[in-house]
């Protein structure tokens, strides 16, 4: 029974090794991140204009860590296969033609992702963010199950119950809240959490900075104005303007 236990702990201990990540630096879970086009350029005008209905990549971000590495450069020579799925499915809504955004999020977020082994280049990172989007298909299934852009409001219980059906984990879904009075809050931002092994997980409802501050967005990303939805405040799901 001795021998069983020090054989679990020394497992246990190994497992971040076998997916690449040192202890010290170690992540536990990945936020592959997705955003309404008519969303975020209503909080961004009129700089934005995304001609886009549906829903965006926003990043794929791990639990911990920011910025892990200033010297490992964005290269797009590196990912130039991956770039007409990257236009289309994860685009610079701000500035459609520019690689800013994606040498943002590698910076910010790939850097500190690439601690894994299964994530330790430009490419790795990038081409599995897209692999991951498109194997939820979050667009698809939310309009499968009639979840579509609408004048009429819906209840958060609504959406979150689709995708907690259809998936089998819960998401983390966001809004933004125009005024402190409002009677409606505007769909804006879902998360679906993976493990280092890339399957499914549930997603915390608040991060550890909404924790501390619950009217607040996640504080290292360029967008501001998310916060976890009000579970009692119908959802207002927009369309192109």
């Amino acid at each position: 029974m001795k021998f069983c236990s020090t054989l679990l702990l020394c497992l246990a201990a190994a497992l971040p090794f076998a997916f690449g990540i040192s202890p010290q630096h170690m992540w536990t879970k990945l936020i592959l991140t997705h955003h309404w086009p008519t969303t975020f350029c209503s909080m961004e005008q009129p700089a934005c204009h995304p001609n886009i209905s549906y829903w965006t990549l926003h990043g794929l971000w791990p639990d911990k860590g920011i910025d892990c590495n200033s010297s490992w450069h964005f290269n797009s020579s590196l990912i130039e296969d991956l770039l007409p799925d990257m236009k289309k499915s994860w685009p610079d809504l701000l500035n459609p033609s520019s690689s800013s955004f994606w040498k943002y999020e590698w910076h910010k977020h790939g850097t500190c992702a690439a601690k894994a082994a299964s994530l330790d280049t430009q490419h790795k990172y990038f081409g599995k963010a897209l692999e991951l989007y498109h194997k939820l298909d979050l667009d698809s299934i939310l309009k499968k199950f009639n979840i579509t852009p609408s004048e009429t409001y819906y209840k958060l219980s609504q959406i979150e119950g689709v995708i907690e059906n259809f998936y089998n984990v819960k998401p983390k879904i966001q809004c933004v809240h125009p005024s402190k009075n409002a009677d409606v809050q505007i769909l804006g931002q879902i998360e679906i959490c993976f493990n280092p092994d890339f399957s499914l997980m549930d997603c915390e409802k608040y991060s550890k900075t909404e924790k501390i501050s619950l009217g607040n967005p996640i504080a290292d990303e360029k967008v501001s104005g998310f916060s976890v939805c009000d579970q009692d405040m119908p959802v207002y799901y927009p369309s192109l303007p």
